[in-house]
């Protein structure tokens, strides 16, 4: 059974909902905790399922809660000083207060050669994890970003800016899941929050910052990376367990997602929590891509995404029900053997920052069990080049870029 093939039963019958292959790329796929394992592992998934199903009238719902925008605090904003004369490389991480992105912010800090800015929400819990780790003081910045709202995505920007740091990789880590949720919750825009933030506020960041990515000097290893998931990958068994991802015409997008013009739901219809966060999902590998036919060539930009491997005990599935959180762990460990520590995945993620072997734009990464990487295939969703367009032409006008 695939890697995270469980993840997707997160969600009851109803609902459920935390986390980009270009035509004309040939992928080559090998055997891998992916693709390739026997379908008959699903025996186990289903009494995993049946275990959370059972739990789920115990559960208390989630109430709808609508996000504040807020700008960066006045001691979170990166000082403005003159450029750093230091010769270490500048990343961007997303997220980077917990789980991938912070070992992944590790990994690049202990090498000595990247500065990483910790692009965190919470400012002084991604200063208390940075020290918890270990990461040398000299070696990361913590500027606030809350990509639920694009007042403070614009802010982030203009922070980065003043830092002086010449920019070289951005890597689209955080990510909204809210498994649970029987009701939407939105963003300070007023999109529902799961597309919202994966999405739309990363689709929001990489924009405003390829300025500043394309115009570094004498230099090749300048990359955007945009995680992406298995969940939303029909041609895996995970991304076969319902509810399955599925952009439709992208008829809620285009109406804003605001649960008044239209539906909160990509595809349209009843909010559903899982469904959300796997379309957002879909929307990163299809921006992955679609960045890659429009900059790449003109640039030398690299873009790529990647799915690292199933993380069974990071804090993504904090809003899950505790009897998943406590079963889904030793279930991908001794089950699906598709288990990864967020250690190890931290490294795959810092490879494709630095690697300079993983430098190819317009894929999409894995890893098999021997922890190699190879380029994957996307579904046919995943990797149609006019719904790519068509989704970005809709977000352009949703975040006021066009």
């Amino acid at each position: 059974m695939s890697t995270c093939a469980v993840a997707a039963l997160s969600s009851p019958p109803t609902s459920f909902t935390s986390e980009r292959v270009t035509s004309g790329i040939t992928a080559s796929v090998q055997p891998s905790a992916f693709l390739g394992t026997k379908i008959s592992v699903c025996k186990g998934a289903s009494v995993l399922s049946r275990a959370v199903s059972a739990s789920i009238s115990r559960q208390p719902l989630v109430a709808p809660i609508r996000a504040q925008g807020v700008a960066a605090p006045a001691d979170t904003k990166a000082p403005t000083t003159t450029k750093k004369t230091d010769t270490k490389s500048t990343v961007i991480i997303t997220g980077a207060s917990s789980g991938l992105g912070l070992a992944t912010a590790k990994v690049l800090a202990d090498s000595g050669e990247w500065h990483v800015i910790m692009a965190c929400r919470d400012f002084l819990k991604a200063e208390r994890a940075a020290r918890a780790v270990g990461m040398p003081k000299d070696s990361y910045t913590v500027i606030h970003c809350d990509l639920s709202s694009l007042n403070s995505v614009k802010q982030f920007v203009d922070n980065v800016r003043q830092s002086g740091r010449p920019l070289d990789v951005l890597v689209c880590n955080a990510a909204v899941y809210l498994p649970t949720a029987k009701e939407p919750r939105y963003t300070a825009d007023g999109f529902e929050l799961s597309v919202g933030t994966n999405h739309l506020g990363h689709f929001l960041l990489a924009n405003m910052l390829m300025e500043d990515i394309q115009h570094k000097e004498n230099d090749t290893n300048r990359r955007v990376i945009i995680v992406g998931s298995i969940t939303g990958n029909t041609n895996t068994i995970a991304g076969n367990v319902p509810p399955k991802a599925n952009l439709g015409d992208l008829r809620g997008l285009a109406g804003g997602l605001d649960g008044v013009r239209s539906s909160v739901m990509i595809v349209g219809g009843e909010f559903d929590g899982a469904k959300a966060y796997k379309d957002s999902k879909v929307c990163n590998m299809l921006t992955m891509q679609e960045m890659h036919r429009r900059f790449h060539e003109k640039t030398g930009v690299t873009f790529a995404s990647l799915y690292p491997g199933c993380i069974a005990t990071t804090g993504l599935f904090r809003e899950h029900y505790q009897l998943f959180r406590t079963l889904f762990p030793p279930f991908q460990k001794y089950i699906t053997k598709g288990y990864v520590s967020e250690e190890e995945a931290g490294k795959r993620l810092a490879q494709v920052v630095s690697d300079p072997t993983l430098n190819k734009s317009g894929v999409y990464w894995s890893w098999n069990n021997q922890s190699n990487s190879f380029e994957n295939e996307l579904s046919q969703e995943a990797s149609d080049a006019e719904k790519a367009k068509k989704l970005w032409e809709i977000s352009e006008k949703l975040v006021n870029l066009s």
